[in-house]
């Protein structure tokens, strides 16, 4: 079982972190070797890491935006967010 680096009480996962636990989450999922309950409780943490995630890039995207809006010689363009 992965053991979660943080409690409760802490400070949230960053981006690296949240991601490093998620993908370990999804290789013990798809070895397949875990219980039904693990299973479970693995997919429920992973939703919980997806969403910190998401939310960690939409930060940075707004980042970006204020700081390309912010500079003067900056050339914005739509960021493509459906890419092959």
């Amino acid at each position: 079982m992965v053991k979660k680096k943080r409690s409760k009480k802490d400070s949230p996962l960053d981006f690296e972190a949240a991601l490093e636990e998620l993908e370990a989450l999804v290789e013990q999922m798809e070895a397949g070797e875990i219980t039904l309950e693990e299973s479970l409780q693995h997919f429920e943490r992973g939703i919980l890491l997806t969403r910190t995630c998401q939310e960690a890039l939409k930060a940075a995207e707004q980042k970006v935006e204020v700081l390309l809006r912010n500079s003067a010689d900056a050339d914005t363009q739509p960021f493509d967010t459906n890419r092959d």
